[in-house]
Order: C-alpha cells, then structure tokens, then sequence
C-alpha cells in the first residue's frame, strides 16, 4: 500500500495518515509494507497553518500512530523536505533519497517549528547535533542526511530503491525491534535484557515447524 504526504492541510493529513494506518492494520501480514511517498515542494513558511494546538496534536498523533505500526514503512522523498514531510519521514523505518533531496526544518513565522520532529532529530542524532540544526536552521543536502543516517540511501532511481527496500523489509517482525533499539538508549542492559529474552524466544517459537 502506499500512503502520499503532500502539501495539505493538517487536518486532511492528520485523516489520511489516520487512514491509512487502518488499513494496513486490517490488511496486515506476511509481506506487508507501508510506503510513503512525499510530495514535499517548497518549504512552506505558513506550516502548521493557521491551526489551534488540538489539531496539532491530532496530527502529532497520528504520526505517532505511523511510527509503531506493526508493518514496516518505507518513506521515498525528493527536492525540498519539511513540514509534514519531514514529520513523516523521520518516523518511518526505511528512507530512499533522490540526489536532489534537501531537508529543512519546518518554520512558523519565521521561528523553527517546535513540534515532534525536534524530539525525533535529537533522539536520531544525539542532543549536540540535533541542538546546531534547530539553532542555525540549516538545510542539509542528500549526502549529508545520508552520513547522518536521517536516510538509508540516496538513489536516483527511487522507484527500484523502494521495491528492493519493500522486498528486504516484507514480513519482518519490525514493530518489536523498532522498540529495542527506541529503548535500548535509555534502558540498562539489566532491565532490557528480560524484554530482549523474550522477543528471541518469540522468534525461536515462530521459526519451529508447526506440528502434524
């Protein structure tokens, strides 16, 4: 299934991300990947919009939401990224690049937007990197997000990267790992190693042969 992310307003957005989650929830199985593909355009300088802060949590929301689906999701992106492109894509598990990608940090009247994806850049970054970003507001251009690891790679044929990212990521039981390595900063290796346990057991039961 694929899921766009365009210049819409934030409730539209909030619905279809909404949506779209649904669906795979009801769809879900072996194979099963979520793409996002991200009509980013022009860095748009009105984001959220004129919006209360109720929307804006619907929205953060259903990212949120997205984030933790028990699917992977795959997120291709081209030329300039942000606003809700740029929410979405560092929510998602796997990131393809054109050449000409350029990230940039949503802004609302001038002054970098304060919403979620600061919390993701930090936690995906560390706090030093994450802190000259939001300070100086600076683009960065594909190869840089790629050394960065905020994408996985950087492709000029995105269409072939997203199929070969769908196939390797198809049936992965991705929402348990996804949480190990989320937690695995701030858990002691004394207090993760239960939960790692058990999700290596889950595994060696479901790779057993089912009886006669």
């Amino acid at each position: 299934m694929e899921l766009e992310i365009d210049t819409s307003g934030l409730a539209d957005l909030a619905a279809r991300v909404g949506s779209a989650c649904d669906q795979m929830e009801d769809e879900a199985g072996d194979g099963a990947v979520l793409v996002v593909r991200l009509s980013c355009g022009p860095n748009d300088p009105r984001w959220p919009g004129e919006v209360n802060v109720a929307a804006v949590n619907r929205w953060e929301r259903a990212v949120r939401r997205l984030e933790r689906l028990d699917v992977p999701t795959v997120a291709v992106a081209t030329g300039r990224c942000g606003g809700p492109a740029l929410d979405v894509l560092l929510a998602t598990d796997y990131r393809v690049a054109g050449g000409d990608l350029c990230l940039c940090l949503p802004r609302y009247r001038g002054r970098v937007w304060p919403g979620m994806a600061l919390h993701r850049l930090a936690n995906q970054l560390g706090a030093a990197r994450a802190r000259r970003l939001v300070l100086t507001g600076q683009d960065i251009r594909a190869e840089r997000a790629l050394s960065l690891g905020l994408v996985d790679e950087v492709s000029e044929d995105v269409d072939t990267a997203v199929t070969a990212a769908a196939a390797l990521l198809g049936g992965l039981d991705v929402s348990v790992r996804r949480q190990l390595v989320l937690e695995a900063a701030s858990t002691s290796f004394e207090d993760a190693l239960g939960t790692h346990l058990a999700a290596c057991d889950r595994e060696l039961r479901r790779r057993q042969p089912a009886p006669c």
